[in-house]
């Protein structure tokens, strides 16, 4: 025997059929190993232009000047892998997807076997509280709910009927209520799960946007290097100078033109940063990923347990005397029952508690305190029933008083029981309004005593329960009557009332939505559930709604109507993987920059899709995790906030200190090519340009890039796609620095070069580690002046201030830097000379700021 309903296969037929198609996983891509982490941090196009640098010193004898660029290349891998394996390392701890252990049916016995070994053909036998191992083919259910919010985003609990369409179980998906049975049709790969798991391995990954503009800076900044190299090198042989030395001197101009640090810089503020989103509750799996947040304009959310608690809330109870609201969020029963605004509870109020009785006692749910929180165990709805007795101080009834059940079905909708309660049975119902209006013929009159039920009546009914729907609400009705017998029919009942739930917003959802609209971010909902529940939430938490498609709204549009139609706030529902997909794409050829959130493998393809994929750490799959670039561990949409604001500090970081370093480079560069043309000796050394532009100028970037963001950085819009880290009003600023303190340090070469070279050279190099140093405040705002942001808001700058002050010092009269840099000790007058000559570079931006600040405020006052 192989297996048949009640003995389940044999232990050799399971092994069999576990040898021919594997083991019960997903096709798991093989681990990045720490070589290959390693290796790809050294791929970007400025550090290899480094290496080719380092590579040309090296071959022309320049031992040091090679170790040195080699070291910053180093530095740069070692801090980029570092915070790639940390991620990594994490995610692992983070894998909690799939159940274990499975309960099969094996040579007749049940047993509990790991869920790898589960093999198609396996009996499979589910209770509440399960997760389903594999896809099965439902054979026997009683009372069955399954959760496919996962797979599918519908919040509601799926009910499983044997004869019906719905009796397949999906990998992943969890049992809410109820006891099943079912034969294993598909396992890893082949389950609707894993399909969808290849759907997103099969999308490629681009760069980021911030790689992107890297790269183009980096592009620029080599082509400028190499045609000024080449262009130093033909004037100085068509002047008469040695090869050699030329060579030497173009190679130093490139070098000197290509900001070393930049690579080192980008990578260690981007690590800070990772840092603080970690503290934040925001697991950073590319570097570049949180800037590229900073940059979205569209962030597509999926609603259940993203945008919502993902736990069913009693919101209103109707009867026919009057109405109760509810207050409270998921299981937590910290709530009230009012009406009228006045507190109540059941034992005050008859009708409501007969009401709550009846929700009572056709449920299977249980809610109990977990140390500081609550667990509810069972149907939501049903959770959601208890946790409103709770905040009507109810008594919860004996399950001894259950004399009989009809269990709900989707035919009926409706369950039914039967209790006993002193020396009567009562029979209670609950289900769909409209299903439970069917088998009453008598209402709650206001004095609470039954009454006929009229057509008027029954209108008035179906009246409050749309005006309830409308608001997305699910709706359940009740009823009740004395019986004889426990087995009595379903009829001639007395209606209740009814009573609206709906999965709600997180409490800090609303705020979070504001601060995107205030950011010049939309936020689009694409989820599973219902067009009226999705468009409920989205007006209760601040989205405008023209309109919501379902998926087969979208399945009927061309790409030009759908195009039209994402012009207004449209929102979408009964959406299936493919649709995500499509819509991040469609949004994305209208030149957004789109991050898309989720938490279920139906989010995945998406989430790989999107510019940037931001996955929830505590209730998201395994898949989905592996899909995104950000991983929320707090499950918060808000946290989302917090990560835009630290990208737009990022990418404004990254301007300030690329303008620096630049600015300081082209110091550098307009010295080295005017007195090229000169004809004088070397102003400076590469030893000293490599001082500069790694030593000293890389420490005072980093300390730039963790300057605080801009009190207004959510009230401006995002940063265009297409705008460069480098745009025009920064290479006028690097253009002024440059001119002013290459110029500066030609005038104090030449003005002491009757003194000695040495001297001259030193003169030189140590008034341009100054003016780089003191130019640095200049960056720190764009805009504002610095009494306005604060002098010693940016501590760590001005430490590496002195640090920097202090290395040059050394440099200059300590002995073993004094003969690797071949400097001479200076004289007081000629450090006041120095000093004299660097404070216009701090005094002239902040006079140009505080006069434009002047300005605009006040066109802003005058009136109009």
């Amino acid at each position: 025997m192989t297996g048949d309903k009640s003995y389940g296969l044999t232990t050799q037929e399971a092994a069999r059929r576990l040898q021919e198609v594997g083991p019960n996983q997903l096709a798991e891509k093989k681990p990045t190993s720490r070589w290959t982490i390693l290796a790809r941090q050294f791929t970007s196009l400025l550090i290899l232009m480094l290496i080719v640098a380092a590579a040309i010193a090296a071959a022309l004898g320049e031992t040091v000047d090679a170790i040195a660029i080699m070291l910053v290349v180093v530095l740069n891998g070692i801090l980029g892998f570092a915070q790639e394996w940390r991620t990594e390392t994490a995610l692992a701890a983070l894998k909690n997807m799939l159940a274990t252990e499975a309960r099969v049916v094996r040579d007749g016995a049940q047993v509990m076997i790991d869920t790898r070994q589960i093999v198609p053909g396996d009996l499979v036998i589910l209770e509440g509280g399960d997760k389903v191992p594999a896809d099965l083919v439902l054979t026997t259910g009683m009372r069955l709910k399954v959760d496919e919010s996962i797979l599918t985003g519908e919040s509601v609990p799926v009910d499983k009927t044997l004869g019906d369409e719905a009796t397949r179980l999906f990998m992943g998906s969890n049992v809410v209520a109820g006891r099943a049975e079912g034969v294993v049709h598909a396992t890893g790969s082949k389950t609707e799960f894993g399909n969808i798991a290849e759907l997103t391995a099969s999308i490629d990954v681009g760069q980021t946007h911030l790689q992107a503009q890297l790269g183009r800076l980096a592009r620029l900044l080599g082509g400028v290097a190499v045609g000024l190299a080449a262009l130093v090198l033909v004037a100085g042989l068509m002047t008469g100078r040695p090869l050699q030395e030329m060579f030497l001197t173009s190679i130093a101009l490139a070098v000197a033109m290509v900001p070393e640090g930049l690579p080192a810089v980008v990578t260690i503020t981007l690590a800070l940063g990772a840092s603080a989103m970690l503290r934040r509750q925001s697991l950073v799996r590319r570097l570049q990923a949180v800037e590229t947040l900073g940059a979205a304009t569209v962030i597509c959310t999926d609603k259940t347990g993203t945008l919502t608690e993902n736990a069913m809330t009693v919101t209103r109870v109707w009867t026919p005397a009057r109405s109760y609201d509810v207050s409270g969020t998921g299981y937590d029963p910290a709530g009230h029952i009012a009406t009228d605004g006045t507190r109540v509870r059941t034992a005050d109020d008859a009708r409501l508690a007969e009401l709550i009785d009846v929700g009572l006692s056709c449920n299977h749910a249980e809610l109990s305190r977990i140390g500081d929180g609550w667990r509810m165990v069972g149907d939501p709805t049903e959770g959601a029933l208890v946790t409103l007795a709770f905040k009507g101080w109810a008594r919860l009834p004996d399950v001894a008083d259950r004399l009989a059940e009809i269990p709900f079905d989707a035919d009926r909708k409706r369950m039914s029981v039967v209790m006993q309660r002193g020396e009567h049975l009562v029979q209670m119902v609950k289900g769909a309004p409209e299903s439970v209006l069917d088998v009453c013929d008598r209402v709650q009159g206001l004095d609470g005593t039954a009454q006929a039920l009229t057509p008027e009546d029954r209108a008035e009914i179906e009246r409050v329960a749309a005006d309830m729907a409308s608001d997305g609400r699910r709706l359940l009705g009740f009823a009740r009557r004395i019986v004889d017998d426990p087995m009595a029919e379903e009829h001639g009942l007395v209606f209740l009332g009814i009573v609206g739930m709906i999965d709600p917003p997180r409490p800090e959802v609303r705020q979070a939505v504001g601060l995107c609209r205030s950011a010049g971010i939309r936020v689009v909902m694409i989820t599973g559930d219902a067009p009226l529940t999705a468009a409920a939430i989205a007006r209760e938490i601040g989205l405008e709604v023209h309109s919501v498609l379902t998926g087969a709204d979208l399945d009927a549009l061309s790409d030009d109507e759908l195009q039209e139609k994402l012009n207004g706030n449209t929102h979408f529902a009964r959406t299936a993987p493919a649709h995500k997909m499509r819509l991040v794409e469609m949004l994305q050829q209208r030149g957004n920059l789109v991050a898309m959130t989720g938490d279920g493998v139906n989010d995945a393809p998406a989430l790989r899709q999107a510019d940037i994929g931001i996955a929830m750490g505590q209730r998201g799959t395994d898949v989905a995790k592996d899909a995104s670039d950000l991983v929320l561990l707090d499950d918060n949409f808000a946290t989302i906030v917090g990560a835009v604001e630290e990208g737009r500090r990022q990418f404004a970081n990254i301007q300030r200190f690329v303008r620096y370093l630049l600015s300081s480079n082209a110091g550098e560069v307009v010295a080295i090519v005017i007195n090229l043309f000169l004809g004088g000796p070397l102003i400076f050394l590469a030893t000293q340009i490599l001082w500069m532009n790694l030593v000293t100028d890389g420490v005072t970037a980093v300390a730039l890039g963790m300057e605080k963001a801009a009190p207004d950085v959510m009230a401006q819009p995002p940063v265009p796609k297409d705008h460069p880290i480098l745009d025009a009003t920064g290479l006028v600023m690097i253009v002024c620095f440059g001119i002013y303190t290459g110029s500066a340090s030609l005038w104090l070469f030449y003005t002491h070069l009757p003194e000695g070279a040495d001297l001259a050279r030193t003169m030189a190099f140590t008034g341009m580690v100054l003016f780089e140093k003191v130019s640095v405040f200049a960056f720190r705002s764009f805009r504002l002046p610095l009494f306005r942001i604060g002098f010693f808001s940016n501590r760590p700058l001005l430490i590496a201030f002195a640090a920097m002050m202090g290395a040059q010092v050394a440099a200059v009269y300590w002995p073993p830097l004094q003969n690797l840099l071949h400097t001479v000790p200076l004289s007081l007058e000629q450090l006041q000379v120095l000093g004299l000559l660097a404070l216009p570079l701090i005094v002239v931006p902040e006079v140009l700021k505080f006069a434009r600040g002047s300005r605009t405020r006040g066109i802003s006052q005058a009136p109009r």
